[in-house]
């Protein structure tokens, strides 16, 4: 857009003095050009101007940001996305705090960018800025954090190399978490403890239902799950090992078939296109456990004595704005795989797979991920050209994933051999 070339900034970093906030700033001044005009927003200027101080560390020879106070009023936000071309939003619980954020860019033609995983949110924010943001020319992408981009990426990733190596459809993705060893941040526990705050159960199931952020409908799978797997919660797979229960499985499906219909339903990755995730788990013992867990979990959540204590409790381990070292950041690892199967009515249909690897704290990963997507849409005027409305991470393509490899990123994906 003409319009947002001509503003003041190439991106405005919102909600710089929280914890996901102030590792994005980091890479920024870090890894971003050095002429690259942009600002860090919150409602502290004092704050912010501590922010600021310490990234003249990192590379005191680059434009240093501005500082942009703002409240979250609807009216504040409007003006604030009207002086730039792309917001990040780190500001959670984004149901609490963010809707203003989107619809002000949305209203304004600015490009925005979050790493929520709050589906009943995302929801929302499809069905009240979807057409809005079509119309000013806006992108706007929640989940291009750790929820939701490494999934989304990966689907897309395998299903471009089945059609391109073997000019075939992609039936069925199974993902699964291989390796994570990191600690939530206080806004992460806030997050998850408080949703059902603020939507009902009703709603909650709503958004959360197979499909539900799809603008096409989505196939009905055509794989039976057997008794035993729906009630302990693990499954083996030959590639990936014995899987069960992720906690995070439901906002990154829900991308993931979003992405499938954006891209044009069964024109894209075909017809019969199924995405599942899981998590890698030592034996099927540690898999039910874990499954027990997170089912058991989930009904306390929906009891409010039992989540009020949750939320008791997540707050008096890290409160929102607060997070693990950077040394202990260090040491994380975050590794996902992914086995897909190509659409073929044969006894042993063609198989792809691909591994998604980044060595350091996901709250960082996190930063990176939405530093370089905003370099994809600042520095690719034929994909902004063509795009609006409420994207997803898969939108980006390969220009993301170039970016994301040169920032430290692994994501290796082959064509399996043939079975005999």
């Amino acid at each position: 857009m003409a319009l947002a070339k001509s503003r003041k900034y190439d991106l405005i970093l919102l909600g710089a003095t929280g914890y996901t906030g102030r590792l994005c700033a980091e890479h920024i001044a870090t890894s971003l050009p050095t002429d690259l005009k942009w600002a860090v927003s919150g409602r502290s200027h004092e704050r912010l101007a501590s922010i600021v101080e310490n990234l003249k560390g990192y590379n005191v020879q680059r434009v240093q940001p501005n500082v942009e106070v703002v409240t979250l009023s609807l009216d504040d936000l409007r003006s604030l996305a009207k002086k730039t071309r792309i917001i990040l939003n780190t500001v959670g619980p984004y149901h609490k705090y963010s809707s203003p954020v989107v619809q002000a860019c949305a209203e304004n033609g600015t490009h925005y960018l979050d790493v929520t995983g709050e589906t009943p949110w995302v929801y929302e924010m499809i069905q009240k800025h979807h057409d809005t943001a079509k119309e000013s020319g806006a992108i706007i992408i929640p989940e291009i954090g750790l929820e939701s981009a490494p999934s989304d990426l990966l689907a897309w990733t395998l299903a471009t190399l089945i059609r391109k190596e073997l000019s075939l459809n992609t039936r069925e993705v199974i993902a699964s978490v291989h390796q994570v060893n990191s600690q939530p941040s206080g806004g992460t526990l806030a997050t998850a403890t408080g949703i059902l705050d603020h939507y009902s159960l009703t709603e909650f199931m709503k958004s959360s239902a197979p499909w539900a952020l799809s603008p096409v409908t989505g196939p009905k799978s055509s794989k039976a799950v057997p008794l035993a797997t729906k009630l302990l919660g693990v499954r083996k797979n030959q590639h990936l090992g014995t899987l069960t229960t992720s906690i995070a499985a439901g906002p990154n499906v829900a991308i993931v078939q979003r992405s499938w219909g954006l891209l044009g339903g069964p024109k894209s990755y075909g017809p019969h296109f199924q995405y599942h995730e899981y998590m890698r788990v030592k034996n099927s013992l540690a898999g039910f456990i874990i499954h027990a867990a997170v089912c058991l979990t989930s009904l306390a959540m929906a009891i409010p004595p039992l989540r009020w204590l949750m939320q008791w409790a997540a707050h008096n381990i890290y409160a929102p704005g607060q997070g693990a070292s950077k040394e202990a950041n260090a040491k994380d690892v975050f590794e996902l795989r992914a086995i897909a199967e190509a659409d073929q009515d044969v006894p042993n249909p063609r198989m792809a797979m691909a591994k998604f690897r980044y060595d350091g704290g996901i709250y960082y990963m996190t930063g990176v991920f939405l530093a370089e997507a905003a370099m994809v849409l600042l520095t690719n005027d034929d994909l902004t050209t063509n795009l609006a409305g409420l994207m997803t991470p898969a939108m980006l393509g390969q220009p993301f994933i170039d970016r994301l490899r040169n920032a430290g990123v692994s994501l290796e994906s082959r064509i399996m051999p043939q079975k005999q």
